[in-house]
Formats: structure tokens, sequence, C-alpha cells
């Protein structure tokens, strides 16, 4: 069976309608998968009873005429979506044994479209992290290996490393992320998969546990553009219940992919020419730029002025409103409870034993900007910086039609290797954090290999709403880079 874990998800949709294959096969094959990868600690729950109902249930509507968009087709969880009668903690120890009694929208929307979920996969604890090391639940690993002959164990990326790791290992056909910062994009490269982040609002946020609120926003992680643009479809649209969910019709955006790049103008930011930026990162990126012209795009410089704020003005957003979103843990309510002497002891001894040092570092910078007398001096000044942000990509979008750049400036790194400084670990989100601030769609398509032979993605940012562009966009570097390298274990399993 281990055919059927290569396919893609548009490949395995085409498979089980003409009926090459079952749905309980194609699970079957990807819970063997699970098993035998377990030693890169990507899922903190497996669920093979649950997706085995689900893929038998998926064989009975398809012999009956009814199958959905994604029926049968296994994917993995990432452990921030809640799932009805299934555990979801965020990483942390102070939601271990949570279980929620309800779905969160994204998942209801894919099991309503005949998903089936092998489990839910490791994060960064709460989803902070670049590295997904600040799990309670311990390191995820890398399937990826140097070729320098070092068998360092690397990071997947953060915080949805979980997911990337496990697609890229083949243990599932597809994965669900989310990226405040970068948390899709930045794992995506690492891992030499496609991620999409999409336009803030396109996909729900009920029932995913948050982090910053106004940058949170579900994506998803495929094989190819292709995958992502079918998958997105599954998780995208209006839900009331979420607040900040925008009322826009949902496209086909598979359907409309295809064709090349022709009438496009494809802008090139000078600010995101880093000092000390890698030279196989520059050259990567002068690849891309040639294979866009090569589709047929016309290539313009524009000007991202405010980007050199744009980390230092997400670290104050971003842990500012995590600290108000992280006050519901208290041990009364849900989740772990420390009792103390009184009250206040218990709040405080549940949140010193549940929470992680790098939560506990971004509670307190958050309330820290949050306080009085400095308030308007960090996070208001902060939010009029995002408002620049937003308004720089607004003006160079007058000249093109989206923005191609590196994804992450560099490749994976060993586990371990930044851990003792938090600045470095940050600045991996150097190039995916203005998207996000400006809550735009980005994607990251794998373009090559390092030195060492680890993967390097592209970064494409399109305006709001136009997922079809970076899609489009997406595919024509993917179509050029014909990125079709595989972890050694993953061939060696294979072989």
């Amino acid at each position: 069976m281990t055919e059927l874990t290569h396919m893609t998800v548009a490949q395995a949709l085409k498979g089980l309608e003409n009926k090459d294959f079952s749905a309980v096969e194609l699970t079957q094959a990807h819970i063997d998968a699970m098993a035998n990868y377990r030693h890169l600690n990507a899922f903190i729950v497996e669920t093979p009873d649950l997706a085995m109902d689900q893929a038998k249930a998926s064989d009975e509507r398809r012999a009956k005429g009814e199958a959905g968009a994604l029926d049968g087709i296994p994917l993995a969880i990432k452990d921030l979506f809640c799932t009805k009668g299934v555990q979801t903690t965020a990483s942390s120890k102070i939601l271990e044994g949570f279980v929620p009694r309800y779905d969160s929208t994204v998942t209801a929307r894919l099991f309503r479209d005949g998903a089936v979920m092998l489990g839910k996969t490791a994060l960064d604890e709460f989803a902070m992290g670049s590295s997904n090391t600040t799990s309670y639940f311990g390191n995820v690993i890398n399937p990826w290996k140097r070729s320098d002959g070092s068998n360092a164990d690397l990071v997947p990326g953060g915080s949805s490393g979980g997911s990337s790791a496990a697609l890229a290992a083949r243990i599932c056909m597809g994965a669900t992320g989310t990226d405040t910062g970068g948390s899709i994009r930045q794992p995506a490269s690492f891992c030499g998969i496609t991620g999409i982040k999409p336009t803030y609002g396109r996909c729900s946020r009920w029932g995913v546990v948050a982090f910053a609120s106004s940058l949170d926003q579900p994506g998803i992680f495929g094989r190819s553009v292709e995958d992502t643009a079918i998958m997105l479809k599954s998780m995208s649209g209006f839900d009331p219940k979420d607040s900040t969910s925008a009322d826009r019709d949902v496209p086909d955006w598979a359907g409309q992919l295809g064709g090349d790049l022709k009438g496009m103008k494809i802008g090139i930011p000078k600010e995101y020419r880093m000092d000390g930026m890698p030279e196989e990162i520059e050259k990567l990126w002068q690849q891309g730029i040639a294979w866009a012209k090569e589709s047929g795009a016309e290539i313009v410089d524009v000007s991202l002025p405010h980007t050199k704020y744009a980390l230092p003005t997400y670290y104050i957003i971003a842990p500012a409103e995590a600290s108000s979103n992280l006050a519901r843990y208290d041990g009364v309510r849900y989740g772990l409870r420390v009792e103390g002497q009184d009250l206040t002891d218990t709040y405080e001894s549940t949140r010193a034993e549940g929470f992680g040092d790098e939560v506990k570092r971004r509670i307190m910078i958050g309330t820290y900007v949050l306080s009085a007398g400095y308030y308007d001096a960090y996070y208001i000044k902060a939010q009029k910086v995002r408002r620049l942000i937003l308004q720089d990509f607004e003006k160079a979008y007058e000249q093109c039609d989206a923005l191609l750049t590196p994804t992450a400036p560099s490749a994976a790194f060993a586990i371990g290797e930044n851990e003792d400084d938090p600045i470095k670990m940050y600045l991996n989100d150097v190039f995916t954090v203005p998207a996000s601030l400006a809550g735009l769609p980005g994607m990251s398509v794998p373009a090559g290999l390092s030195a060492d032979g680890l993967p390097l993605g592209l970064q494409i940012i399109g305006k709001a709403w136009d997922e079809l562009t970076v899609l489009k966009v997406g595919q024509a570097i993917e179509r050029a880079a014909n990125f079709s390298a595989l972890p050694e274990m993953v061939t060696k399993k294979a072989a």
C-alpha cells in the first residue's frame, strides 16, 4: 500500500471515483505510515479507530453516489482545532485531558465533505514558536536530514510543525494549520511542501484555540498547489459564530487553475533583501523571478518601506492579544487545576505549572505593553505602524498583482540550535510576518534545495481576497521548479 501514501489529493479522489481502491484501503495505508513514523512525534493524539469508521462511512456514501468533495481523504488536524470527543490540547499541559463537545467550524466543514481524521498534530505551545520545540509533549522532528552526514535532528518549523512533518513524511494527504505570523508558510518551506494562509476572515476561527485574535487564520498544507486549492474550498466560507468571518463567496479555485502568467505583474519588494541573507536564498529568489518571467509575467520592483518595523510591531501586538486570550486558563472552568491556599493562589499555581517558558514570556511581554503608562507608547503605536504596513501593500498592488519573496531566511535548523536566543528564533518569521499584519493571503511553494540538501520555499503574497492569483502564481512556480525530492527516510521506506 506504499504507493497509496504518495498520491496527491487530486489523484486519490480520481482513484476513489474509479474504484481503483477504497477509502478504507487508503486510510489503512496512512494509519500504517503513522505507526512507522511515530518517532517523529508529529501526533499528540492518534485516532485510527475513528479514521476507519469515517472511511467505511465514506465508502458507503460513494457507493450511493453521495460522495463529498473530500470523501475518503485522510487528513491530519492541528491540535489547535477543537474536535468533538477527541482531546484538544494546543500542545500545553494546561489543556491536557480537555475533550471538546463540539467541532471547530473548519473541522466540521472538512468532515461534512467526507474528510477522514488520522489524529491531532503537535505544535508549539499555543502556537507560540517557529520551531515546534515549545510543546509540552516534546519536540517534533523534521523527516528531512542534512546531506552532510551530521544526522542531526532538525526542526520542522512552527507553529504548525506537526502537520508539516506528517505531510512531508507521507503520513497524511493534507493537514490543517494556523498562521499567525508565518506558522503555515515557514514550516511548509522547512518540510518541502505547499502551505497557504488565506486572507484573514476567509476561514472561520470559531473553535480554534486563540493565540492572537486579529492575526490567527486557519489554512492548509498540501502536496501540490491544486491540493491546497481543493481543501481550502471545503474549509472556507462565512460563519455567523465568528465575528471576524467575512461574508464572501468561495470560488472554485482548483477549477480555475492552469495556464501561464501572461498579463500578470509580479512585484519584487526591495526591502526583503535583508543584511546577511544567505546567498542560496538570494539565488533561489532570482531563480523564482526568472521562472515567473518565463511563464509570461512582467516583473516590477516595488517598495514596502515599513517592512523593517514589521517584526517589532508583531511582537507587541501578538503578545498583547495572547495575554488577554490566555487569561481564561485559570484552573476553574476547564483544563489543569492546581489547588492553592485561596482563589488567587489557585490561579497563580495553575498558570505557573500549566504554561511553558515561551508562553509565560509572551504573556509577560503582552501584559507589560497593555499596562497603564505603556499602552499608548507601545500597543497603540504598534497598531498605527500596522496600518502603515497595510498601506505599503495597498500602494504596491497599484503596480502589480502579487509579490514574490523568499519564505524563510534559512533552511531548517537543528533542534536546540537557536534555543538560547529568542530574538534569533523570532527572526525566522521576518518574511512572513508583514503579510500576517496586513491580513493578506500568502503561500509557500517548495522551489529548491539548500547546499545541505534541505528544502527551500518561495512565498507568493496576494491582494486581499485574491487567493486565485496566489494559487496561479504558486502553480507556475511549482511547474517550473518541478520539486520532487523526498526525505531520505521516506524513500527508504518506499523502497
